[in-house]
């Protein structure tokens, strides 16, 4: 287990996917600062699950993903940092505020690729892309239908998990997941859920 500085935000980040923070609180600035001493600066994303990114006084989940920071650009009021996601981790232990957040948090086991998965792979990147453009046609979407991913057969089903067109929940859903046969027919089945909500306004 270790001690990490922990970031809660309103959404899901997903181990090999960056994600774009803007930073203003003081107590995140100050996050920031101390990370940017550290040799290897990580820090823990986690949802919230009821309440407010700003202020504190949130409800937040159990599992999160370590973010490794990559990029600092200072503004006049605020900080802009980009991190990409690595492995998940499950909260032991809500520490006390200093003054950011902090958590003691033990890691889970990365999920492992079989070959024999690579049809299901296929089937989760085909179906994602077409409920991703549908969704693209009834208003903006953070990733576009298409959206480059990995080579990487672990690192592309994760991926696949970020642009899918999901609510915040779902996509804590496939953050749980306890083997990559279960993430792809997850990703699969909530994207086919979310796919006839699209059809009439997309049609």
């Amino acid at each position: 287990m270790a001690d990490v500085a922990m970031f809660p935000l309103g959404s899901v980040l997903f181990p090999h996917t960056p994600v774009v923070l803007r930073v203003f609180e003081p107590r995140y600035l100050t996050m920031v600062g101390r990370l940017l001493d550290e040799e290897d600066p990580q820090f823990g994303i986690v949802l919230i699950e009821r309440g407010h990114e700003a202020g504190g006084g949130d409800q937040r989940s159990g599992v999160g993903t370590m973010a490794r920071l990559m990029q600092v650009q200072a503004g006049a009021e605020d900080i802009q940092i980009v991190a990409v996601g690595g492995d998940r981790v499950l909260v032991e232990e809500w520490l006390e505020d200093d003054p950011h957040p902090a958590a003691r948090v033990s890691v889970l086991p990365r999920l492992t690729w079989d070959d024999a998965l690579t049809p299901l792979l296929t089937e989760a990147d085909r179906i994602v892309r077409r409920v991703l453009g549908r969704a693209a046609q009834v208003g903006p979407t953070a990733w576009d239908a298409d959206t480059e991913i990995s080579d990487d057969p672990v690192e592309a089903a994760w991926q696949l998990a970020a642009i899918a067109p999901l609510g915040e929940f779902d996509r804590f859903t496939l953050l749980q997941s306890t083997s990559m046969g279960a993430l792809l027919r997850e990703l699969i089945d909530l994207s086919l859920d979310m796919e006839p909500l699209l059809q009439p306004f997309a049609d």
